[in-house]
């Protein structure tokens, strides 16, 4: 859609479908943000944290049922089946439109329809996309006041002719008179949709309040259209981190990182290095839009304003930038609290308050074994409090990417690092990234792998296949020589008693240290079957206390088990048709030539 008068006419046919009480527009002012929290506390939606902890922040609880992503029901509609994929659910387009206006009909009956007029990426940018969210949920309003440049500035640029992609969202749960409201409206399982139209550039979410199915700027927008948008324009939307780093001889480098939800983005891309120095700054930490630029190099964006991150697991310790970054304005869901307006989640690296009230909104015992924070409850959080934001974070035209990363959670087989011969192989390694199934979806596999290109087996807006072939077409926009280097990285090797080897958390740093070496051409390497692995001695250890030997073994390549790796591979290739590249085909069988070689 593009416009003044497209938009004022889509907001109007919404209006008539869903039959709201009112409609408001959003600005985007504090004033207006305050008044909504305001009018949720005071309806018992949401409670404030204590004033003196945790100024201007509050908490909400969502109903146990709409708790993370809903992949089931989360669907692909291109007009072709075969666009979608074998990754994607798909359902004719037609039909499902028609299924989902069924819906929506009346489906905002005693609520508020707000119109929420947005930017991915800086108000000044020419790689920035803007789009229109409408929906009956304050929660969304004041989350994508954070998470996007939501209001008049988006608006304006939408009023003078630029494109928009139109987001609508429900929480399916319309008002009778005089039916009272529940603190987290939300529509059954099997009502629940999060459909996507490439054709259309268009995106129908109804049911769920959630954040990745309800703020529609993330992943919907940022990642499952905004790919679709990459594909035909000639750049790339990708599930990544940004972080710059800086060596101690004042050398910058700029990084991105594709690592599945609850994988480690967010900690690394706030990292504190341990080596004396070293100084990381963070510029996204959860989706990057890489543009190739006249120079030939990528160049990144941050389409987000601000952070949705795990919680649990969140402390001093594993991430001190997020801790300082959360302790105000920041919004909070499915953690525990208590009267006293305190707040805890597992892994903070505190004790527990006293008398807490769980994510479920029952008091909590902590020996019972239950968890008192739900394991995805979220902080959202505005990039722009964080200690270790760059200055440059909104640059509009981006930042120069030296190196990209990929990785996941792997107890066995991957190396602690390692490095692609080339382009075609480094998008090889992109392609065979597998982890361990985490609680930022609701699944029924947590701790089994999967296969996870990029990190964006969830969000691809078309055909895995398709999405590869981009990734390779790289070498015809660009060369060799100007791409960055890619690495697989892995922190979450474990030894026989189960504990993590790696320390990780600041000392990644050390990792990212041999890397630039890399790009420098200062660091030795040894050449394996599966691509370029420091020596024990290559990574600067300097005051760390580890066991070597258990260094050195995850240093060290298994050719039985990357045998098995291999095979496996191979299934997973096969799973995603005639489209997947024959290249990375080649790839495979050149990695099984080299393991078996003596």
């Amino acid at each position: 859609m593009k416009g003044k008068q497209m938009l004022l006419d889509w907001v109007e046919e919404i209006r008539a479908l869903t039959t709201p009480d009112e409609v408001h527009w959003f600005s985007g002012s504090q004033e207006e943000i305050k008044s909504l929290t305001d009018m949720m506390v005071e309806k018992g939606i949401a409670e404030r944290l204590n004033e003196e902890l945790y100024p201007g922040c509050t908490h909400f609880r969502s109903d146990a049922s709409d708790v993370a992503r809903v992949e089931d029901r989360t669907f692909i509609s291109s007009k072709l089946e075969e666009d979608s994929g074998p990754t994607n659910n798909w359902e004719d387009p037609v039909e499902l439109k028609k299924t989902l206006t069924g819906l929506f009909t009346g489906s905002m009956k005693g609520r508020t329809l707000y119109v929420i007029p947005f930017s991915m990426g800086p108000i000044d940018s020419p790689y920035s996309k803007l789009g229109v969210e409408i929906t009956d949920s304050p929660y969304v309003v004041i989350n994508m006041a954070i998470m996007t440049r939501a209001g008049d500035a988006a608006l304006a640029r939408i009023e003078a002719g630029e494109e928009f992609v139109p987001c609508l969202h429900s929480v399916g749960a319309p008002l009778e008179e005089g039916q009272e409201d529940v603190a987290w409206p939300c529509a059954p399982m099997d009502k629940k949709y999060i459909a996507h139209f490439p054709e259309d550039r268009a995106i129908w979410s109804f049911g769920s309040g959630y954040g990745g199915n309800a703020l529609l700027g993330k992943k919907c927008f940022a990642l499952r259209i905004a790919s679709i948008q990459a594909r035909d324009e000639g750049w790339l939307a990708e599930h990544m981190l940004i972080l710059k780093l800086t060596s101690p001889e004042g050398k910058v480098y700029h990084v991105t990182g594709a690592f599945p939800s609850a994988c480690g983005k967010t900690n690394l891309a706030m990292l504190v290095p341990t080596i004396e120095g070293w100084k990381v700054e963070t510029v996204g930490d959860d989706i990057a839009w890489m543009h190739y630029g006249e120079d030939g190099r990528l160049y990144a964006i941050n389409p987000e304003a601000g952070f949705f991150g795990v919680a649990p697991g969140t402390s001093e310790k594993s991430n001190p930038s997020a801790m300082a970054t959360i302790q105000k304005n920041t919004i909070f869901t499915n953690n525990a609290t208590n009267a006293k307006g305190e707040l805890w989640w597992e892994g903070m690296g505190v004790e527990a308050p006293e008398n807490l009230v769980d994510w479920k909104g029952q008091p909590w015992d902590p020996e019972s074994g239950e968890k008192a924070a739900h394991p995805n409850a979220r902080f959202t959080t505005p990039a722009s409090q964080c200690p270790t934001i760059a200055p440059d974070w909104e640059a509009p035209m981006g930042v120069p990417i030296d190196a990209i990363l990929v990785g996941g959670r792997r107890a066995t087989t991957i190396p602690l690092v390692h490095e692609s011969f080339n382009w075609q192989h480094g998008v090889f390694m992109g392609s065979i990234m597998g982890s361990e199934v985490t609680a930022a979806v609701i699944s029924d596999k947590i701790g089994q792998v999967r296969r996870d290109p990029f990190a964006m087996l969830p969000f691809i807006g078309y055909h895995v296949g398709d999405y590869l072939k981009n990734w390779l077409s790289a070498t015809e926009k660009s060369s060799e020589d100007k791409l960055p280097r890619i690495f697989y990285v892995n922190w979450f090797r474990k030894n026989d008693e189960g504990k993590f080897i790696w320390p990780g958390f600041g000392d990644n740093s050390r990792v990212l240290k041999w890397i630039t070496e890399r790009i420098d051409g200062t660091a030795p390497a040894r050449k394996t079957p599966i691509g370029y692995v420091p020596a024990f001695e290559d990574l600067d250890l300097t005051g760390l206390d580890v066991d070597e030997e258990e260094i050195r073994d995850i240093l060290t390549i298994d050719r039985d088990e990357w045998l098995e790796e291999a095979r496996s591979i191979r299934e997973h290739f096969d799973g995603y048709g005639e489209k997947m590249p024959r290249e990375l085909y080649d790839e495979l069988d050149a990695l099984e030539e080299r393991l078996s070689e003596d």
